[in-house]
């Protein structure tokens, strides 16, 4: 159930069902009117791949309920127009439950996966496990988690030699960088090697983030919002939706593990909150509250 303050900040009524068909060769979306309205799809810098902007965190679908409740609260992800599934090596429990849902759907979305490996070797064999678990021959993006060390093109270490080695072998379509390293994400965005970043970005992130998501969009970098919530600190989601739905060429990444989260995203994402004066000064004293 919505809570009060949540139906307070909205001032539409629920919308009929509507269906979604993908055609995954071209990218092309034979979109209903309706779905047009409810689900804006999105260019995710330079990979051109257009992705919903809700998207599907699938790192916590342990805690779901079993095999039967995540195939459906992933059936009804990829029902509503959700297009992008996100998952990790580092949880690999919810990385199977998620390639297992996802096994008659596979063509039809984009899957991304991270790795934390730290040397060349490791980095193809993370991949060629994910993949396993997976079902799949190759994943749409393939993100490398790191912190203070940014893998460069000849770099001694081949890691980046590497990352190209999969994508020309077509196991990773793209590549991308995760990272809660501010330099390390602006030493990526600048060095023009990587299509993607995902960062923490949320309605209490600092001015300073805001920044690089404006750098992210004059270099034709996809960003991706991790932590949306900022690990559950946030509690107003009207507000935190609204706040990142600001930024057209940012993915949220809603981390989901039950029906009712699910359903609650959906909605705001149908119905997103007016981005009035109020609404600014809402927001705005919340950051200076965490800031």
């Amino acid at each position: 159930m919505l809570s009060d303050f949540a139906l307070q900040n909205l001032g539409a009524t629920q919308g009929p069902p509507f269906s979604f068909c993908l055609r995954p060769t071209c990218y092309f979306y034979k979109l209903s009117r309706i779905i047009k309205e409810y689900m804006e799809y999105v260019r995710l810098g330079k990979t051109d791949l257009l992705i919903s902007r809700v998207a599907f965190g699938a790192m916590k679908l342990t805690e779901a309920g079993g095999d039967e409740s995540v195939a459906l609260l992933v059936r009804n992800a990829y029902e509503a127009g959700i297009n992008l599934f996100d998952t990790s090596r580092k949880t690999p429990e919810s990385e199977k439950l998620l390639g297992d849902a996802l096994y008659d759907i596979r063509r039809n979305v984009f899957l991304s996966t991270t790795t934390d490996a730290k040397t060349a070797w490791e980095i193809k064999e993370s991949l060629e496990t994910s993949l396993m678990t997976l079902h799949c021959d190759s994943v749409d993006l393939l993100q490398l988690e790191t912190e203070k060390f940014l893998p460069l093109p000849g770099g001694a270490d081949k890691i980046y030699d590497t990352l190209m080695e999969l994508k020309k072998e077509k196991k990773a379509s793209h590549i991308g960088i995760l990272t809660t390293s501010f330099e390390t994400a602006k030493k990526a965005i600048l060095s023009d090697c990587y299509e993607t970043l995902q960062f923490p970005f949320s309605m209490i992130s600092s001015d300073e983030t805001i920044e690089l998501v404006k750098l992210c969009e004059e270099h034709d970098v996809g960003f991706i919002a991790m932590q949306p919530l900022c690990g559950g600190v946030i509690e107003n989601i009207p507000l935190a939706f609204g706040f990142l739905h600001q930024f057209e060429n940012v993915i949220p990444i809603w981390g989901v593990k039950t029906q009712d989260e699910l359903n609650q995203i959906l909605y705001f994402n149908e119905h997103p909150p007016v981005i009035d004066e109020k609404f600014q000064e809402d927001v705005e004293r919340i950051r200076m509250f965490f800031n």
